[in-house]
């Protein structure tokens, strides 16, 4: 069955970095797009930075632009997202997101929850 699986995720202080993966299995990897979500507390959830499928082309929110960074190696089913200069306000559950255009496939991990301390 489809999975995506984060990890990563967890505390750590204001400036600092954080480095989050998703893999995935049981669907093909390499014709989906992928992107990474999160909800921060009290908010709807939010697009934060999205890859194609060949990984030539990548997206992000105006607010991480020049902090985050999105990368994917189809070779291990894997996606990333290099996080620096955290801030507080990007405390939230993070998504990985699989999908493809034209098919009305749409796959989600579960989350994984990264807080920034002030």
């Amino acid at each position: 069955q489809v999975q995506l699986v984060e990890s990563g995720g967890g505390l750590v202080q204001a400036g600092g970095s954080l480095r989050l993966s998703c893999v995935g299995s049981g669907f093909s990897f390499s014709d989906f797009g992928m992107s990474w979500y999160r909800r921060r507390p009290g908010k709807e959830r939010e697009m934060v930075a999205s890859i194609s499928n060949t990984g030539d082309n990548t997206r992000y929110r105006d607010s991480v632009k020049g902090r985050f960074t999105i990368s994917r190696d189809n070779s291990r089913t894997r996606m990333e997202l290099q996080m620096e200069r955290l801030e507080p306000e990007d405390t939230a559950v993070y998504y990985c997101n699989a999908w493809r255009i034209g098919y009305h496939l749409d796959y989600w991990g579960e989350g994984i929850q990264v807080t920034v301390s002030s």
